[in-house]
């Protein structure tokens, strides 16, 4: 049909629109030859079907010669392997349940199956994998032919893990109270969000059923939850099936699935394998020599490197040790962190104080004469920090200072405002003794109490913006000095925002409640809007930086369980 070497049956099962055409084609007398034919690119039409996800051409083509399911293209992909890589999952599933394995070129044997189970994994079909794992489990420790195993690739897929989700407070409140039920493969399942369960399992979550029909976003993060568990299923799976290979083979795949989890950040993967192979926790990075725990702090993941806390004498070990190029953990955190986790902090100042944090941090990992070591380009750590950081620090001071001088300005005008208030208060003053005239009522009490708040908490915070403003800026005042300024000016401000609207309100209500009351309730509620205009656009940022400063930090051990 073209210069492709397509015939019509290549052609029409692109789309499901001519599965009627397919239909005719395949009920006409032809050869099994033109059944048969491939592509300049060696593939059949049931490459094609699958490539297109056309499940219903698919099972024409396979029900009419079943062989085509056996039949490799140039680049030795069955229809199988297409369906897989192009997240064609009833497809997939479909070719799954027709397929033999004592068949050649089967797709559970040797290369092919490996190669079915990693392309599976990319295109995050987590369930489907975990069913083929439980029922082949010798493809495990078995390298596709791209130099991949299951395992590996599995722990650079970060978006199938816990870890590698980015709720919101509320989303992670959900999250923590979706119910799940136990897991069973023993068949493949379309409906991810209800597996397999008996009636009596079943009935304890019908609760949660409704919620999820009421409320939006709840069925999306039970979905989540659920590929998560079946995610940690599937590394349990998979180190178990290694565990009764030779030592050799078992070694190099959890070593360079530990690497890739850590340098994805995937602390779960690297906690269960540890579990399972012990030994595993001194895999190295095989061209700079790194640890898992130099890669977690080049990186930046705190949740890999706190693992180190859980260890017991043997963390020893990791103290000194230094990568290829002699660097150390200091080394390793003054060298500047990954785009992506910079940016998962708001604002250059607070960037450059977590840089200081893991700078810090990594002190205590390292001896006294280690921290003015050398690596081999002959830089200390402190040098190496200082030369890296040096943009990021130039640019947080700039935002400090922005930050500041706006900061300034409003605290400068509610300064004023109020000032002047505590001279002209509300139904003026008594011509003989000067004495304010409604000085005996409470609300006047109220104001002059919220007055005086406000001008005492603008004052303070105006000096604490300018004591921003002045400083000198050396690397190590953002660590803690500027930050504490930013946030009490941050919060005092806020403070004499509050008390200035209910010396507002007190005063209009002083002025009108002997004529008109109808105005009160609209002042009260208005007085409310630059409240919470600040607390919807200023106090994300100064809860952020008192969590950074005050928090409880990123590092530390997280529960009381030894690792290893």
């Amino acid at each position: 049909m073209n210069e492709y070497s397509e015939t019509i049956l290549h052609i029409t099962v692109e789309t499901g629109r001519s599965n009627f055409f397919v239909r005719q084609l395949l009920d006409y007398p032809m050869p099994d030859k033109t059944i048969l034919a491939k592509s300049s690119s060696g593939d059949t039409a049931l490459h094609f079907a699958a490539m297109a996800g056309n499940k219903e051409a698919a099972e024409m083509l396979v029900n009419k010669k079943p062989e085509l399911l056996y039949i490799t293209n140039k680049r030795d992909r069955l229809p199988i392997h297409l369906a897989a890589r192009n997240s064609h999952k009833d497809t997939l599933m479909y070719l799954i349940s027709v397929s033999k394995r004592d068949v050649e070129n089967s797709p559970f044997v040797g290369k092919m199956g490996a190669l079915l189970i990693t392309t599976a994994i990319t295109s995050e079909f987590i369930d489907v994998v975990l069913y083929l794992v439980k029922k082949y489990p010798d493809l495990a420790p078995i390298s596709d032919g791209d130099g991949d195993y299951a395992l590996k690739v599995l722990a650079g897929m970060k978006s199938v893990f816990p870890s590698g989700e980015s709720f919101s407070w509320w989303q992670n409140w959900i999250y923590s109270c979706v119910p799940l039920q136990p897991l069973t493969m023993n068949k493949i399942t379309t409906d991810i969000e209800n597996p397999c369960s008996d009636d009596q399992v079943q009935k304890r979550y019908d609760w949660f059923q409704i919620i999820t029909l009421l409320v939006p976003g709840v069925k999306s993060i039970k979905k989540k939850k659920l590929m998560h568990q079946k995610a940690l299923e599937l590394v349990q799976c998979l180190c178990r099936a290694l565990e009764s290979s030779p030592a050799s083979g078992a070694s190099k795949v959890f070593e360079r699935a530990m690497v890739k989890a850590a340098k994805r950040g995937i602390h779960e993967v690297v906690e269960m394998i540890i579990e399972m192979f012990p030994n595993a926790i001194y895999a190295e990075e095989s061209k700079t020599e790194c640890t898992i725990f130099h890669i977690a702090a080049r990186e930046r993941f705190e949740n890999v490197f706190n693992l180190i806390y859980h260890m017991n004498e043997r963390k020893q070990y990791f103290y000194d040790s230094t990568d290829s190029s002699g660097n150390n953990f200091m080394h390793m955190c003054g060298e500047l962190a990954p785009p992506r986790i910079l940016n998962q902090v708001s604002g250059a100042a607070l960037q450059m104080q977590r840089e200081l944090q893991w700078f810090k941090e990594m002190e205590k990992f390292v001896n006294p004469s280690r921290r003015t070591w050398e690596n081999d380009a002959n830089k200390t750590p402190q040098i190496l920090f200082t030369e890296k950081h040096q943009l990021l620090k130039t640019e947080g001071e700039k935002w400090l200072k922005e930050t500041a001088t706006s900061c300034t300005i409003a605290a400068a005008l509610i300064d004023t405002v109020v000032f002047a208030a505590a001279f002209t208060v509300p139904g003026g003053l008594h011509s003989e003794s000067g004495a304010p005239v409604f000085v005996q009522e409470t609300s006047f009490i109220l104001f002059a109490i919220s007055n005086s708040v406000s001008m005492f908490t603008s004052t303070t915070s105006l000096l604490l913006f300018l004591s921003i403003l002045t400083s000198r800026y050396a690397e190590q005042d953002f660590l803690y000095v500027l930050p504490k300024r930013l946030c009490f000016g941050l919060l005092t401000l806020f403070t004499s925002i509050t008390f200035m609207m209910i010396a507002f309100s007190v005063a209009v209500y002083i002025t009108l409640k002997d004529k008109s009351n109808l105005f009160l309730v609209p002042i009260a509620a208005l007085a409310c809007l630059p409240v919470g205009s600040f607390v919807l656009l200023q106090f994300p940022l100064l809860i952020a930086m008192m969590y950074a400063t005050y928090g409880p930090g990123i590092f530390g051990k997280k529960t009381n369980r030894t690792l290893y």
